[in-house]
């Protein structure tokens, strides 16, 4: 009598050798052996490709197809036919009827998924077929748990940030594991190895359940609306929001064991109250229908997790312990290590906020805006910086640089270089002895430390503007009819070559034009180099000057927008620093100046000329206080001078008064005593202005007070 047998193929990708690839059955395929044809089905499934139902047949009698006994023909005996559903294979259907599909390796397959019919494509999603009732059949298989927990930490690690991976978690568990999960976590997490201060406390970060429509996507109609259970819709209402783990209390415990425990444990049984509240614990139904799994990062329980399943479904298992385990360990990893990411990310944040200038200084006779672009989200800040530094005699300096690299070690050479050339700046050098100190300095950093940079002083009383670069990209200057040029500027070398000398160069800086300073992220990438991308941004500042006509310049915001739109899809290889400068000016008739000889009547003459140029300005209302200040100041200048002492009057928002002498020691301002018979005149100053301030030059100093106009 011949034997017939059918070979069972495991679900996998692998395709069985002489499979015809086109078979829409996927992996659920049967080989049989050669010499077998229809006869070596099963009753039943022969039945059910014949369209009548199987049934079986007492032994010995002829069967629905005209079989042997019991209507195998290799004899198994009776009941064969669909005894074991499990090891059963489906008959060939004919064409044009359903054929099961290949199931995903990370979608858990359930004990006759494939003779339940099609699932609708939520269904599909959380690798679960609804039963008649709606709701979703656990896991029985041990593959099944395994593809689950491959799954699940797969999506659980796809997570960057905190609420990434507490989604995660609650969209692979819920309805695939259970139909409702909580997730505490510690406030504050703690970062690192840092040692929390104070008691542990837990918050809710997330729950989520199976809403009451569990599929709301067009074209699926539910014939059965599930049923839920009302406990679980109660549960965001009752549960408590904070929870303090009491030391030495079950919870405590608890948390202190990591492993996961079933809701009737007696741990839990305790330690549930204490999570949930009384009313909230009240709602988690008793028994293997809920799991308390600690969170466990790298050294410390950051938080807890809660999985429950409803009435009308099994209750949980031995196995799902370990799988809940697993669940909570890789969430608790996932947890520390996105904490430690967003600190990372603070420190960038910060180190960023203080290396650049938090805001611009409004100067006289001068507009600004800067831009500043990592080149991506991962790395924050660069080596990219600029900055505007007040001088003396309302002039400005402008400086934008660029350290070599993308690190911290980068942004932290960046924030040295940028604090010498505000000290720098500070001592009134000219351009290019800045920038050959901060040579020095780079070489004294280290021997790699490279940077490019340019630096430039305006002076908006003579419309000049004084520039000297190192290696940097040269500026582009906007002209108030809409001309744009790029300035031709000596090159030089980059700081930290050492030995080089650098050149500066004056130009007119008229009113009403704009100077765009840029480090090279702005022009130079990929797809083009330096040369092609400076000219492509003299193209885009005159094109969009030509917008607001030849008389009014583009706003200065704006026009900082449109040059960074110019930047395409493969341009931001590099951080980006961007500082536009609008020359006003200062109007040869809002300045007043005069050269006074060091004598004992200097002082009555500064009182002459202040008085006179206030009547001509119409600002009488501050002529005594002008008097007074300015006789006190020029005073002090006298005292010591050796040379002629310089008197100038600014008329702009403010009325400034500055003082120059040649002799390089600062006044300082103190208390003088009662028996003193000097030692008051910078006491009267800084009651009576609106602000002042001394400046070291590099051939004397200049003392310096602004009134607010009346």
């Amino acid at each position: 009598m011949d034997s017939t047998r059918v070979t069972e193929h495991p679900t996998s990708y692998e395709r069985p050798q002489g499979v015809d690839p086109t078979d829409p059955r996927g992996a659920l395929l049967r080989t049989p052996v050669p010499g077998a044809g229809a006869a070596a089905l099963p009753a039943a499934a022969q039945a059910r490709a014949e369209g009548t139902p199987g049934t079986a047949t007492p032994s010995g009698a002829p069967g629905p197809a005209g079989n042997g006994a019991g209507g195998q023909p290799g004899g198994h005996g009776p009941g064969a036919a669909g005894s074991d559903p499990e090891h059963s294979q489906p008959a060939a259907a004919e064409p044009g009827t359903h054929r099961p599909r290949p199931v995903p390796e990370s979608i858990p397959v359930q004990p006759g998924a494939e003779e339940r019919g099609p699932v609708s494509a939520r269904d599909r999603r959380s690798g679960q077929n609804p039963p008649p009732g709606g709701r979703p059949t656990p896991m029985r298989r041990d593959g099944d748990r395994l593809r689950f927990v491959g799954a699940a930490t797969r999506r659980i690690a796809r997570g960057m940030d905190l609420d990434e991976i507490v989604m995660g978690l609650c969209r692979a568990t819920v309805p695939t594991f259970s139909d409702a999960i909580l997730v505490y976590l510690r406030d504050p997490l703690p970062v690192g190895d840092e040692r929390p201060v104070g008691p542990v406390v837990l918050r809710l970060r997330r729950t989520d359940r199976i809403p009451l429509e569990r599929d709301s996507e067009p074209g699926f109609v539910q014939a059965v609306p599930p049923p839920e259970t009302p406990e679980l819709s109660e549960l965001s209402a009752v549960i408590a929001e904070l929870c303090e783990v009491r030391p030495g209390g079950a919870l405590a415990e608890v948390l202190r064991g990591v492993r996961p425990v079933f809701a009737d444990a007696p741990a839990a049984r305790a330690a549930l109250p204490e999570l949930l509240g009384d009313e909230g614990q009240s709602v988690v139904p008793c028994g293997q229908r809920a799991i308390l799994a600690p969170l466990r990062g790298r050294r410390r329980v950051i938080g807890a997790a809660v999985f429950i399943r409803g009435p009308e479904r099994i209750t949980f298992e031995g196995d799902d312990l370990l799988v809940a385990a697993q669940l909570a360990t890789h969430s608790a990893l996932g947890i520390d290590k996105a904490v430690l990411y967003d600190r990372e990310a603070y420190i960038a944040d910060e180190l960023q906020r203080t290396m650049l200038p938090e805001t611009l200084p409004r100067p006289t006779g001068v507009r600004l805006a800067s831009r500043y672009l990592p080149a991506a989200e991962t790395a924050r800040v660069g080596g990219d910086w600029y900055d505007a530094i007040p001088l003396p005699g309302s002039r400005v300096a402008l400086v934008v640089g660029d350290v070599m690299g993308h690190s911290m070690t980068s942004a932290a050479i960046m924030g040295q270089l940028r604090t010498t050339a505000q000290t720098l700046a500070g001592l009134d050098l000219p351009p290019q002895e800045v920038l050959h100190h901060l040579d020095e300095q780079a070489q004294r950093l280290g021997t790699d430390r490279m940077a490019t940079c340019l630096y430039a002083v305006y002076d908006p009383v003579s419309h000049r503007i004084t520039i000297a670069n190192a290696g940097h990209p040269p500026p582009v200057l906007l002209h108030l009819g809409g001309r744009a040029e790029v300035l031709r500027v000596p090159p030089g070398a980059p700081i930290g070559v050492g030995g080089v000398d650098f050149e500066a160069v004056e130009l007119d800086a008229p009113a009403g034009a704009t100077l765009l300073l840029y480090t090279d992220g702005l022009v130079e990438s990929r797809l083009r180099d330096v040369a092609s991308g400076i000219e492509q941004l003299r193209e885009k500042l005159a094109a969009t000057a030509q917008l607001t006509g030849p008389d009014h310049p583009p706003p200065l915001e704006a026009l900082c927008d449109e040059v960074l739109d110019m930047l395409g899809p493969g341009d931001r290889d590099d951080d980006i620093a961007l500082l536009a400068a609008r020359f006003d000016g200062i109007a040869p008739s809002d300045v007043a100046y005069w050269l006074l000889e060091p004598e004992d009547s200097a002082p009555r003459e500064a009182r002459r000329l202040a008085r006179r140029a206030l009547s001509r300005w119409g600002l009488e209302d501050l002529t005594d206080s002008v008097e007074l200040l300015v006789s006190e100041v020029v005073t002090n200048a006298v005292r010591y001078a050796s040379r002629p002492v310089t008197l100038r009057l600014l008329r702009t928002d403010v009325l400034r008064c500055e003082v120059g002498d040649d002799v390089p020691q600062l006044p300082r301002l103190r208390q003088a005593r009662a028996t003193d018979e000097g030692g008051r005149g910078l006491y009267l100053v800084n009651r009576l202005t609106r602000r002042w301030g001394a400046t070291r030059l590099s051939a004397g100093k200049v003392v310096w007070f602004e009134l607010v106009r009346p």
